[in-house]
């Protein structure tokens, strides 16, 4: 046992009550050493979360999508800096999210949904040909789709096959697999992960998702551990599809609609991968603050104590709700004549739910792509809030009217 141990135990059960995770997942290693695998909480069928249980990882997939390109480039397989796709992106910009395709030029979640990386290529065929690399970071699904392809066409393997032969299987990674598409391709002993909403996790399934490179990695605690290791032998170079934060430290976090996921590599030396089965939403954007507990434990730092505003966010949502049903009900039952100008403004809610998923990616989520469907995942309560105060307020519009 190291040294640390009841410290990160109590860290991390200690965060999962405070942000409502119903199972985590924690792997640590030093150097090229694994130090700590152990799981923590229940999954979606209420069975004890192992280091054995099969979780995803959303985009920290990314990296083993980048450590591909890396080795079929270090083979004179492809080249990082020439253009491809009939196009003037390369390799390196798509791996960079420096490629000028963005979600507002390739909405990848609200199109039609393709089936394979050559199918991504072909629904990206129009904006590949308009697209200005010009240095600018946006970050989008469809680089890593396209990133995919590259890496058939270079290897003449299917890409989830080369993933299998030349990453999970030299490191020892057998419970590791990636799919294609969301839940069609899930293997039949993973487990869903859970939606949040009024203070309660409830199992749901990943939405209908091309996920081939960017973000359909599935794997184990214990298999993310060689992972790990793997890393440090790796020159700075060879760690594609990694960002640095404020802290000198590489990560990459990842986000389902059911599960959430990071990797870290710290200056110290240490590895550390955190995965959960309870999906992005509001007040849970991702376990990058549990990733920095833990990494402070293991530097012999004390943690930021734990803390999370998700319950209250959903119980101001589920007044908010409430509030906006007693209004309406209210200006039903004593109507009052008013100029009829200002009636149309009892239809603004109905206006900002329609445009919400468009709304919250360009003011919360950097540009993100999001569909109607994904945002209940995301929240819930806000969308019955919004639903409910455009129901009212559109009766009492109508209402008044007609007298």
């Amino acid at each position: 046992m190291n040294i640390w141990g009841a410290a990160l135990t109590l860290f991390v059960s200690t965060y999962m009550g405070e942000a409502s995770l119903p199972g985590v997942a924690v792997a640590i290693t030093k150097g090229d050493q694994v130090v700590a695998v152990q799981g923590f909480g229940h999954d979606s069928a209420g069975a004890p979360i192992t280091e054995n249980s099969k979780m995803a990882i959303a985009s920290v997939s990314k990296s083993f999508t980048a450590l591909a390109v890396r080795q079929l480039a270090d083979a004179g397989k492809i080249d990082l800096d020439r253009p491809v796709f009939d196009s003037r992106v390369t390799p390196r910009q798509l791996l960079s999210h420096t490629s000028g395709i963005s979600d507002r030029t390739l909405p990848e979640k609200s199109l039609p949904q393709p089936d394979s990386p050559e199918g991504a290529v072909e629904r990206a065929r129009e904006v590949l040909r308009s697209a200005v690399p010009d240095g600018q970071f946006r970050y989008t699904n469809t680089n890593y789709h396209l990133a995919a392809r590259l890496v058939e066409l270079a290897s003449g393997e299917k890409f989830n096959s080369y993933l299998r032969s030349h990453v999970f299987e030299p490191l020892g990674m057998r419970d590791t697999v990636a799919i294609d598409v969301t839940p069609r391709d899930l293997p039949s002993d993973y487990r869903r992960g859970f939606g949040y909403a009024y203070g309660f996790s409830v199992p749901l399934t990943e939405p209908d998702r091309f996920v081939a490179g960017s973000d359909g990695v599935i794997t184990t605690a214990a298999d993310m551990a060689k992972w790990l290791a793997a890393q440090q032998k790796l020159a700075p170079q060879d760690r594609m599809g990694w960002e640095a934060d404020s802290q000198g430290r590489l990560r990459h976090n990842g986000i389902w609609f059911t599960s959430t996921a990071g990797q870290v590599l710290t200056p110290s030396g240490y590895g550390i991968a955190v995965m959960s089965n309870s999906g992005i939403g509001l007040g849970n954007e991702g376990t990058h603050a549990l990733e920095n507990g833990i990494a402070d434990i293991v530097d012999g730092k004390t943690p930021a104590e734990p803390s999370s505003y998700r319950l209250m966010i959903d119980l101001v949502l589920a007044g908010l709700t409430l509030l906006s049903l007693a209004l309406g009900v209210r200006a039903l039952r004593r109507p009052r004549r008013l100029d009829k100008a200002w009636q149309v403004l009892r239809f603004v809610p109905l206006g900002v739910l329609l445009a919400l998923p468009t709304l919250l990616g360009l003011l919360y989520g950097g540009g993100r792509d999001i569909t109607f469907y994904q945002l209940a995942h995301y929240s819930l309560p806000l969308v019955v809030w919004l639903g409910v105060s455009s129901a009212m307020n559109a009766s009492v519009a109508v209402v008044r009217w007609v007298r």
